[in-house]
């Protein structure tokens, strides 16, 4: 596919939040055929419905990993992290030559390495590609970064898709590091509200806590960042939690402590678990949900 070329035919592995919000972006923009692969349409619980969300977004079913990447000129690859190798390993044996394999996956920098070994050796072209702010609002004009030695390639074909990929540098890992490192600070911080707010809230304390850290820190909306970190980790905890570990994997990987990511990881996990409603945007009662689940 020359340079700059907007793909005619493009794939995604993992068809949740990040695949629908850039098709939605995309709108009457997208390539003219796009088709869709979840491992849960192997599942018989979960496939009708995840096939009527391929129906939905106008995406095309293959049934298997091998038809969805036939003639694919680029893959999106949106799986959660822990998936990512996996898919990658999955997927080698199918990709058409040449076909450039976007890594969008929240992944350590060994991990993304490791991916484009396998893609690579099956003569694909593999970019390191991170994700640095949530899908939602933004959908396709999300901030991407990319790098890798074909990341001028895979900036390129990203920009024919109207999307904002900024090149980091030339070897793979780059990219996933600037994600992984900021994700010890992004959804450590959302472990730390959670504990603070909840055990505040069971204390009875929760409104002089509140106005102490505004007091400390008048610049930040406590409640409103509070509201959203708790939503974070009860609606996307799960996925969050994987994250994390590779988070972990990544500061471990550098001769340093990696208790803070783990311990994250671990909560993100336990919120999640229990299955609440984030419901309204309101703290009290997202707090209060969590702890009558805990």
């Amino acid at each position: 596919m020359p340079t700059g070329q907007k793909p005619d035919r493009l794939a995604f592995i993992g068809f949740g939040e990040a695949a629908t919000a850039f098709l939605e972006g995309w709108g009457a923009g997208r390539p003219g055929h796009v088709s869709a692969f979840d491992a849960k349409t192997e599942d018989k619980l979960a496939a009708p419905q995840m096939r009527a969300r391929y129906a939905a977004h106008g995406v095309h079913d293959a049934g298997t990993l091998e038809g969805t990447l036939a003639g694919c000129m680029a893959v999106f690859s949106v799986v959660t992290a822990d998936q990512a190798l996996n898919v990658a390993r999955a997927a080698a044996p199918h990709l058409p030559p040449g076909c450039v394999w976007l890594d969008c996956n929240s992944c350590a920098p060994d991990t993304k390495r490791a991916a484009a070994t396998v893609i690579e050796g099956a003569g694909g072209r593999y970019v390191d590609v991170a994700v640095m702010a949530p899908v939602h609002p933004k959908r396709h004009l999300v901030p991407l970064l990319v790098s890798g030695p074909h990341a001028a390639h895979g900036a390129a074909l990203l920009e024919s898709l109207a999307m904002r990929p900024k090149i980091v540098g030339a070897t793979v890992g780059e990219a996933s590091s600037i994600k992984m490192i900021r994700s010890v600070m992004i959804k450590g911080m959302e472990a730390l509200t959670a504990e603070c707010f909840l055990a505040a809230r069971r204390a009875g304390v929760e409104e002089a806590v509140i106005a102490s850290l505004e007091a400390s820190d008048p610049g930040v909306d406590w409640r409103g960042r509070g509201a959203y970190n708790l939503e974070r980790m009860l609606v996307h905890g799960a996925r969050r939690a994987a994250e994390m570990r590779e988070v972990a994997a990544t500061v471990a990987a550098l001769g340093l402590p990696d208790q803070m990511s783990r311990a994250t990881a671990e909560w993100q996990d336990a919120l999640s678990r229990r299955g609440v409603d984030a419901g309204e945007a309101d703290l009290m009662a997202r707090i209060d949900r969590a702890l009558s689940a805990l």
